[in-house]
């Protein structure tokens, strides 16, 4: 058997879960894990990546569907988006992204209830046989540094 060591797990193995909707929660809470907070969106590190540096955008509303997105709220979060790729291509220079909303669960939402834009870095080879084979994900760095990192690229 191989271990992989993924120490920032363990807070969210041995915290109480929590039944409310994270995506509105962390705002008015001050996670730490928050990189923007505008007018009506805010930019946030996923505490579950994909790959080092995995953001999401999400509105401040609670809406599961891209169609009950505001005319105001559309251009904030495509905005907040550009942002944090300009970010992330300065600090962890990815080769290319992924960036997409999956909507509803049978979509892959992990928050089907509360619509949020994924943000996922990639580097040529990043994709190996461990999600492939194992459904396991390999994060190069801490959470913490990759935020602090992408934090001094924003303005």
């Amino acid at each position: 058997m191989n271990n992989i060591w993924a120490p920032w797990r363990t807070e969210y193995i041995t915290s109480s879960k929590d039944e409310s909707c994270i995506l509105c929660t962390a705002p008015r809470n001050g996670d730490n894990l928050i990189l923007i907070q505008g007018k009506l969106c805010f930019a946030i590190m996923n505490r579950f990546p994909y790959t080092t540096g995995h953001c999401m955008v999400a509105p401040y509303r609670h809406v599961g569907d891209i169609v009950e997105i505001t005319p105001d709220e559309f251009p904030e979060i495509m905005a907040t988006v550009k942002t944090i790729v300009t970010a992330i291509r300065s600090s962890l220079n990815p080769e290319g992204f992924n960036i997409g909303c999956n909507i509803g669960t049978v979509a892959g939402a992990g928050i089907a209830d509360h619509l949020h834009m994924h943000i996922v870095p990639r580097w040529n080879g990043d994709t190996n046989f461990m999600p492939v084979l194992s459904d396991v994900h390999i994060i190069s760095e801490h959470i913490e540094s990759t935020l602090a990192k992408i934090k001094r690229h924003l303005p």
